[in-house]
């Protein structure tokens, strides 16, 4: 054996075993690149079906890490009036799901805040 052979282990399906370190360094670099999984799984010699079994894993387990400092954490935003003839920017609120908002006007913040409250609100 030349010292690049891996030695991989298999289960007693002769599966093929991929190390947690391995497939967290895959998952990683699926995050990086612009590659659908498909694609990504076929390059990286994994079935799609594991690799999209990965994917899901890895998403219900950062969807259920509770945020350190609770479960919302507020932050006060101060609007500032614009010129009329000047395009005011936008304030995009992105939550940790991955659901975003976007408030272009003043008066939508108390239904902002509400929503955010709603969904701070345990089922």
């Amino acid at each position: 054996m030349d010292k690049t052979s891996i030695v991989l282990k298999t289960d007693k399906r002769d599966r093929v075993r991929t190390p947690a370190h391995r497939r967290d360094a895959l998952l990683d670099e699926f995050e990086r690149s612009s590659l659908p999984a498909v694609k990504f799984s076929k390059l990286v010699g994994v079935r799609y079906q594991t690799f999209a079994t990965w994917v899901q894993k890895r998403k219900q387990s950062h969807a259920a890490t509770p945020n350190p400092g609770g479960s919302v954490r507020f932050a006060e935003a101060v609007l500032e009036a614009q010129a009329p003839h000047k395009p005011s920017a936008a304030l995009r609120v992105v939550l940790p799901g991955g659901a975003a908002m976007e408030l272009s006007h003043g008066r939508q913040m108390p239904l902002a805040a509400a929503l955010l409250k709603a969904l701070a609100t345990p089922c």
